[in-house]
């Protein structure tokens, strides 16, 4: 029989501390006009400073698990998307597995920021298909920027909110998981990040002085990154599915910028009722940011069964990644 992995159930999951534009206003004046008009966002959510993002990560996982009817001690993999990790090791995603409970699964992180979740999806659906004694993987984004910026002196922490999403997935003998596609371009790793603290420039009394250890925007990425990027991710996964995208039902991307995917939408002429955002009401949530969108549509009976769902994402570095899906 063949195995096709198909997701199941999904959960997200949104911190309590609300930071509106208001309060950026305040602290950094009409730049924040600015910022709003182009990306969409009003608000976003912080976590109490006690929590980690395997605590974000764990929440939305058991909404998933809920969702899906399953029990965590049924989960045979976890992979964790983040870019904001408990530590820099051990990774992240053990320390889910341990909160969780999830007594008998394996786990890895991956580290391709926004393009995680379409990536960890592309790599369920290839265990799935493949390791005949898995039954149950969990995937997950997370994201606790806030906590590596300085939010409070660093306009760019107008971008930075906190979440997770989840999905759940396991095999069936109909697809399905439909195609993947990935890209990258190495040539912009010093554009955006955190530069201290890994073995390039590991953290000193000097680096955490002068803000080193804190994630930095350096250069801006030319907007045809993702203007001209995601459309072409979104023809690959046509072609390496045999399917039109006149046939897509529901195109995810990440949520940084509202006005780049209403042009994304544009150019691969796909209306804007089939695409969602939540950027606008929980900020950019970065690693998190495509199943949070994902969940939210879910939950809004925006994506039903029998759909057809595509997952674009670019993270810094730069990674892109892409997966098309049909609704179960």
């Amino acid at each position: 029989m063949s195995r096709f992995a198909t997701i199941i159930g999904t959960g997200h999951y949104l911190p309590p501390i609300e930071r509106p534009n208001r309060e950026m206003r305040e602290r950094f004046g009409e730049v924040i006009d600015k910022f709003e008009a182009s990306s969409g966002i009003t608000t976003r959510w912080y976590a109490p400073d006690d929590w980690v993002t395997s605590d974000l990560a764990v929440e939305a996982a058991r909404e998933a698990l809920k969702d899906a009817g399953i029990q965590a001690e049924d989960l045979d993999m976890i992979i964790l998307g983040t870019d904001s990790p408990d530590y820099i090791t051990p990774a992240t995603s053990v320390v889910v597995q341990h909160k969780l409970g999830a007594v008998k699964a394996g786990t890895f992180d991956i580290g391709c920021a926004c393009a995680s979740f379409p990536t960890g999806l592309n790599i369920a659906a290839g265990l799935l298909a493949t390791s005949y004694q898995m039954k149950y993987v969990l995937v997950v984004g997370a994201y606790m920027m806030h906590k590596l910026c300085d939010w409070q002196n660093d306009v760019m922490s107008f971008f930075y909110g906190d979440g997770a999403g989840a999905a759940v997935l396991t095999y069936s003998d109909k697809p399905g998981f439909i195609s993947s596609t990935f890209f990258a371009d190495g040539s912009y790793h010093k554009h955006w990040g955190i530069y201290s603290g890994g073995t390039y420039e590991p953290a000193t009394v000097e680096s955490v002085q002068a803000g080193r250890t804190q994630v930095r925007f350096i250069t801006p990425f030319p907007p045809e990154v993702n203007n001209e990027g995601w459309p072409k991710r979104m023809r690959e996964l046509a072609a390496n599915g045999n399917f039109d995208l006149q046939d897509v039902d529901m195109a995810l991307y990440t949520q940084v910028r509202l006005n780049s995917i209403k042009l994304v939408q544009e150019t691969l002429g796909l209306p804007l009722e089939k695409t969602h955002w939540i950027m606008d009401k929980w900020g950019y949530t970065g690693s998190a940011c495509i199943p949070m969108v994902f969940d939210d549509a879910r939950k809004q009976g925006k994506i039903k069964s029998g759909d057809l769902v595509t997952f674009v994402g670019s993270g810094v570095g730069y990674n892109q990644a892409g997966s098309a899906f049909i609704m179960p």
